[in-house]
């Protein structure tokens, strides 16, 4: 029987004429986005591999490298000397992390967050940092969502109260959030690209300088989801306060991609559609696309490839509760899916190469 197509590709009304009329090269790229998610990126890394190790490089030009969260981590890893095997060490130690369990269930937050912190110290050594930071075509940018308000001094009344008023404010409007998260936009240079912030930020939007000192703490910041991960507090050259996950203020990276004032956008992920923020889920009549992404191509899994994993789905972090007792089961099937993604990345490698290339409309 032969395999399903694993690769979907869908694209913004002006991408999908680009795509169409001349089909795609790597000097067409000017920003690449990774959005939150979790295990889920896992199926996403071969891709990666192949983007960052083969495909792209050969543009010779800048590119802006967008991502919150495990989206965050893996556009960190493709700034290493060697993209492809810091994306492979992020796979095998993501699919091998063990945090134990403290009398049968999941361990405290703190327990995590100092385990993380010490992962991401194995792959990023301090004598790594300079040359990523200073890479000489991608340019790496990391979100974080900041505590205001009731969230400005986590506690263990202060923060169920603040997140449910961050949703409540968030519900009534995607601009109120600020007034509980706001997005905190670290860059190498302090500065957000001028798509993002001119003639004003999609979301409102501080800045802060992206260093060797702090790029571990705000790494570990958007990947600390809220009660999973305890926040980083106060942040090395940025405004003080607790920080969090960046998917909370963006989830899928669905940005003002249109405003680029020439090339395209390209989000390698785990679905067609783009989430703007993680309290968004429940509002489904904000998953659709917009305008934003008249210029963005998206990359995702097809359903019938999905269904064929081992399990039926791609990994997520319900896994790691599902499995707290069978850790190898867990290891079993994502490693699995890991090895299945395999497919996605070596269809992108046989499109790129084609004169025209067709594409769905973003739904």
């Amino acid at each position: 029987m032969a395999k399903p197509r694993a690769l979907q590709i869908h694209a913004g009304p002006r991408a999908r004429a680009h795509l169409l009329e001349r089909g795609l090269q790597a000097q067409d790229i000017q920003v690449i986005a990774g959005a939150a998610g979790g295990p889920k990126g896992l199926i996403l890394l071969p891709l990666d591999a192949f983007v960052f190790g083969h495909w792209l490089p050969q543009g010779g030009h800048r590119v802006d490298l967008v991502g919150a969260s495990i989206g965050a981590w893996r556009l960190a890893a493709a700034c290493r000397a060697d993209p492809v095997a810091a994306l492979e060490q992020l796979g095998h130690d993501y699919i091998h992390e063990r945090y134990g369990t403290v009398d049968g269930v999941m361990p405290r937050a703190d327990v995590v967050s100092a385990r993380f912190r010490l992962t991401l110290e194995r792959h990023f050594p301090l004598d790594s940092l300079d040359p990523m930071l200073k890479h000489p075509r991608w340019k790496l940018h990391i979100i974080t969502s900041r505590g205001r308000g009731l969230l400005r001094r986590p506690g263990r009344l202060s923060m169920p109260l603040g997140f449910a008023a961050a949703v409540a404010l968030n519900g009534l409007s995607r601009s109120l959030l600020d007034w509980s998260l706001q997005r905190v936009w670290f860059s190498p240079d302090g500065q957000a690209p001028h798509w993002i912030m001119h003639p004003e930020p999609d979301l409102p939007t501080a800045t802060a300088p992206l260093h060797a000192d702090n790029f571990e703490a705000a790494l570990l910041a958007s990947c600390s989801i809220p009660f999973w991960l305890q926040p980083v507090q106060d942040i090395t050259h940025a405004p003080p306060g607790p920080y969090w996950d960046g998917g909370l203020t963006d989830y899928h990276a669905h940005l003002p991609y249109h405003r680029l004032q020439e090339g395209l956008a390209l989000v390698p992920h785990f679905q067609p559609r783009l989430v703007p923020g993680w309290l968004d889920k429940p509002w489904r009549h904000r998953h659709g696309a917009t305008a934003y992404l008249d210029n963005a191509i998206v990359l995702s899994p097809t359903s019938e490839w999905l269904n064929a994993l081992p399990g039926g789905k791609i990994p997520d972090r319900s896994d790691f509760k599902r499995y707290l007792h069978q850790p190898r089961e867990r290891e079993r099937l994502w490693a699995a899916a890991l090895r299945a993604s395999q497919q996605l990345a070596d269809e992108w490698a046989e499109t790129v190469g084609r004169a025209s290339i067709q594409a769905l409309p973003l739904p």
